[in-house]
């Protein structure tokens, strides 16, 4: 899990780089410090924290800044980190200011500059505060998230696509208010769903399944030119063929446009199936049955659509709806899709 970051925000790089050390001193085994020079550079770097699904604890700015003072910054900055404990930075004069922000932004504490020695005037109040977070955290999330209407087709595909290929999900109803900040962090409206955001914090607004595949981790493009077998359906008789070929030594490539398991890997219960007397659900014969054909060195294609065949000598070329081709000596035909031309 990645260290819970703590902001500050101040235009005067002076004060900047002073508070950054102090905290980095005192936390930063623990924390991830991050300083931006304004309101509007802080804002930016806070939706990239928040598509990453990475934890915010406290956020401290200063009051006193061109453009966004820090009452402004941190109103803005509780629709994305909504948990995270405030703090503004104020100067005596600003302290009446500093009082009314209590009410606008529900300010946790005002700290009054110089702030030296931190460990009479710093470092107790953050630890109070961090403290607090830690008690009911914002926590990091880990996994890929889907953001999207509960009735849409598009969602709905996303999210099945994602479920048939065993990637684990989080999802987000748009309507929500973690789904409204998540849009408001890519940029986008309510309108613009499905939002997919990978574990790694890319977003990608209504993708394909090949776009889809390409990010969470699934293999689209072959390794080689040529193979010794290409299975093309990878439900349980091609998710067989290809171990029994990879066990054999063979180079051996799994193809489907779809999802591994096929039809069975939608099934609650198989009780019909050889070697399972006591039954097996869908997705555990096509996690087995994947992990088995790897383990003997298959390749798996996932979100690749193949349109032809071709005689090419003593082999076969198979052509992809992209464009792209690979050639192999043998090709298993394990679908039951209309046949390819």
């Amino acid at each position: 899990m990645a260290k819970p970051t703590i902001l500050t925000v101040d235009d005067d790089p002076g004060v900047s780089r002073a508070i950054a050390r102090d905290l980095r001193r005192r936390y930063g085994d623990r924390y991830r410090v991050l300083r931006a020079p304004s309101g509007a550079e802080a804002l930016e770097a806070l939706r990239e924290v928040k598509l990453r699904g990475e934890p915010l604890a406290v956020m401290i700015a200063d009051y006193r800044m061109p453009t966004m003072n820090g009452v402004q910054f941190l109103e803005a900055a509780m629709d994305l980190f909504p948990l995270a404990r405030r703090v503004l930075l104020t100067a005596y004069a600003d302290t009446g200011a500093a009082i009314d922000a209590i009410n606008i932004v529900d300010l946790d504490h005002y700290l009054l500059k110089p702030w030296s020695p931190p460990e009479e005037n710093l470092y107790p109040v953050l630890d109070a505060l961090l403290e607090l977070w830690a008690a009911a955290p914002d926590l990091a999330v880990g996994e890929t998230r889907i953001v999207g209407h509960r009735w849409s087709a598009p969602s709905f595909a996303v999210r099945e696509f994602l479920a048939r290929n065993l990637v684990p999900y989080r999802w987000v109803a748009a309507d929500e208010p973690e789904g409204r900040r998540l849009l408001d962090a890519a940029g986008l409206s309510a309108d613009d769903v499905p939002l997919v955001i990978t574990a790694d914090g890319k977003t990608l607004q209504a993708p394909s399944e090949a776009e889809l595949a390409a990010e969470v981790g699934l293999s689209t493009t072959p390794a080689a030119d040529f193979y010794d077998v290409v299975v093309i359906g990878a439900g349980p008789a091609g998710l067989g063929a290809a171990v029994y070929a990879a066990s054999e030594g063979l180079r051996t490539v799994l193809v489907e446009r779809s999802a591994t398991g096929g039809q069975a890997g939608q099934s609650s219960r198989i009780e019909n199936y050889l070697g399972f007397p006591d039954g097996v659900s869908g997705a555990q014969l096509t996690d087995r049955a994947r992990r088995q054909a790897t383990r003997f060195g298959a390749e798996i294609l996932s979100a690749r659509e193949v349109v032809s065949l071709e005689a090419a000598g003593a082999g076969r070329v198979l052509r992809f709806s992209d464009g792209t081709s690979i050639g192999a000596h043998t090709v298993v035909l394990a679908t039951v899709c209309a046949p390819i031309e």
